[in-house]
């Protein structure tokens, strides 16, 4: 089968030799037994390859499922993917077959594989390995045929080398990688994406279909796309439905293109790395402190600005305050307003800062990162209604993380 028939089989869009050579390596794999770990950021599509390599196989026939790692609590994992025993464990009513029983035959696709902790990870390697498994709470070991394809939104070679994740199990699993590319570097084919999800919507809502004009297109390549091809799906819908001019121009479109928020701007992990789907899925302990690093790093910059306005604006009054962008010993800056009078006889606030020579103790500023954190996680709930996998992929980390911070924080949903 060729590529362009994969692509209208699965229904994927492009022509970039990115994509192409992903999608064919995809096709040359399928055939075998090989372990695939397929990487990319989320939403580039890494589900959609799991099902390329499972229909085109030989086990096609047999069960195929996808299992979300990070989705999973860290307690009950071992039990979803291997099964256990009555009683093995509080709840443990009856006895229970694991996804790799079931699944005898098939493939196992494992999303957010970089999330799963390390104890399942030796299992998985025995089961990669030698095809043995054991129950929670048994003592039998048993066979299963499985193929395992994963995927990541992480460095997982950075992450071997901070003990997160087994180097064994990486090199097993790695046998045949596949880099699925971003939006952002597969720019020519933003247009054809962008062109099929209107004409799709249109066609769902009813409505006429929306055309961009050429700055507007250009915006739109140029666009950061930071949640792929399921942002660019979003931002197609969101237009088709609330615009009322079915022309678009650049200004309408930037409405619908708002500011990076630090969440989703740093999605983006070293490596180039960040969930799942063509068109929809993580993030990691590294997004999590590249997030409150960027948020501190602009308040204390936002600060500086600041005090550098007032200190400009004293200059110009001919006051002489202390330099707000150094540290001295002379005293601090007072600030408070004078009513003055303007041309229409109402009265303005004009700040005013004055030298106190008086003694001081210097104030360090503080910022509560765990505070703000919070603020983002609960902002990120409430626009998604609180919808778990959504609001995780606005602030760029997994659903597990977030959940545990929902905890942590005890933020009501």
């Amino acid at each position: 089968m060729d590529i362009q028939s994969i692509k209208n089989r699965f229904g994927i869009i492009g022509n970039s030799p990115a994509l192409n050579y992903a999608l064919n390596t995809a096709v040359q794999v399928a055939n075998t037994d090989l372990s695939v770990l397929i990487s990319g950021e989320s939403g580039v599509g890494k589900e959609v390859f799991s099902n390329i390599i499972h229909s085109l196989s030989p086990r096609k026939h047999n069960p195929f499922i996808a299992v979300n790692c990070g989705a999973i609590p860290e307690g009950t994992i071992d039990s979803e993917l291997f099964g256990h025993e009555k009683g093995s464990f509080t709840g443990a009513v009856d006895s229970r077959k694991g996804y790799f029983e079931t699944v005898n035959g098939g493939t196992i696709f494992l999303d957010e594989i970089g999330e799963m902790p390390l104890g399942t990870q030796a299992r998985l390697l025995r089961v990669l390995e030698t095809g043995e498994f054991i129950r929670v709470g048994s003592s039998k070991v048993q066979k299963t045929d499985v193929r395992v394809i994963a995927a990541t939104n992480r460095d997982l070679l950075e992450s071997t080398t901070q003990n997160r994740f087994r180097e064994d199990l990486y090199y097993r699993l790695s046998t045949v990688p596949i880099r699925v590319p971003s939006l952002r570097d597969r720019k020519e084919d933003i247009p054809l994406l962008f062109r099929k999800f209107a004409a799709d919507f249109s066609e769902r809502y009813k409505t006429t279909s929306i055309h961009l004009d050429p700055v507007a297109l250009q915006l739109l390549v140029n666009y950061a796309w930071r949640g792929n091809v399921r942002e660019l799906k979003n931002a197609a819908e969101q237009i088709s439905v609330l615009s009322t001019d079915k022309f678009i121009t650049a200004e309408v479109l930037q409405k619908f293109l708002p500011q990076r928020d630090y969440g989703r701007s740093l999605a983006i992990i070293p490596g180039g790395h960040s969930g799942s789907g063509m068109s929809g899925g993580g993030g990691d302990f590294n997004s999590e402190r590249d997030i409150l690093y960027k948020l501190f790093f602009d308040m204390k910059k936002d600060m500086n600005d600041l005090k550098q306005m007032i200190f400009d604006v004293a200059n110009q009054q001919g006051y002489t305050p202390v330099d707000p962008t150094t540290t001295t010993n002379k005293g601090i800056v007072q600030v408070y307003s004078e009513p003055e009078p303007i041309t229409n006889g109402a009265y303005s606030n004009t700040p005013i800062l004055l030298e106190n020579n008086a003694p001081h103790e210097d104030v360090e500023e503080t910022l509560s990162l765990a505070d703000r954190e919070k603020e983002f996680i609960t902002k990120a709930l409430k626009k998604h209604k609180s919808r778990r996998r959504d609001a995780a992929t606005e602030l760029g980390i997994s659903e597990r993380t977030l959940y545990r911070k929902i905890k942590e924080y005890g933020i009501k949903e």
